[in-house]
């Protein structure tokens, strides 16, 4: 089930699906459970689809997640996405995390842009199950803006910490102890988020707010 509205820019070379996500790598890469259920799987997306897939990711003026339906994006990138919502890539996602989402929903967000406000420390909604974090970077050399995975809600309590450059994703099962969180930073930090939800009336709740607030940011940007 998807949620969300696909919209394309002008029609240019698309990327071919051996070269987009790299389902492989995902396959092999062992969960592991401390300080609680994850994978990260480094080059999922490939460094020769970098210019393509950077070059088609949505205009992010500002901070914040945007729903797919609020942004405009060329082929590369949608075909990316495409993939993500596919069948082989939600196969190989209850394959690492041993569970059947297919009776679960999906929400897809973007993110372009990190303030100084991002980042506080948190666990994520008890409704969600599974959170999936692609980073599409060219490079992060910034100490903040790299996600942490927590033992507690002590952001320098660091478990594991990402860093998130080209193609790097991360997958998390939503617990009670899944806090993460990260430094501040600033600036520029590409990012598709997914993920599995409980519910429809979920899943519409939440992409009603990310609507609500990216009308607010645009109005905000106006101007006078």
């Amino acid at each position: 089930m998807i949620i969300g509205q696909v919209a394309t820019g002008t029609p240019a070379p698309v990327v071919s699906y051996s070269r987009v996500i790299n389902l492989a790598a995902l396959r092999q890469t062992p969960l592991v459970r401390d300080p609680y259920d994850h994978i990260i799987v480094d080059g999922f997306v490939p460094s020769d689809a970098l210019h393509a897939v950077n070059g088609d990711f949505p205009n992010v003026p500002t901070t914040g997640s945007f729903p797919l339906s609020e942004l405009t994006y060329g082929p590369a990138f949608g075909a990316l996405v495409d993939e993500m919502l596919g069948p082989e890539f939600q196969a190989a996602m209850a394959d690492r995390f041993q569970l059947t989402l297919d009776d679960y929903f999906r929400i897809v967000t973007v993110r372009g842009r990190v303030g100084p406000h991002d980042g506080g420390v948190h666990t994520d909604a008890t409704w969600k199950i599974i959170s999936v974090l692609l980073y599409l970077n060219e490079s992060w050399e910034n100490a903040g803006g790299r996600l942490r995975l927590l033992r507690d809600e002590d952001v320098n309590h660091t478990a594991v910490e990402i860093v998130p450059k080209w193609g790097t994703l991360l997958a998390f099962r939503r617990a009670d102890n899944s806090w993460h969180g990260h430094l501040p930073a600033e600036g520029e930090r590409r990012v598709i988020q997914l993920n599995w939800v409980t519910s429809q009336e979920m899943a519409d709740r939440e992409l009603r707010r990310h609507k609500r607030s990216a009308f607010f940011k645009r109005l905000l940007r106006r101007p006078a």
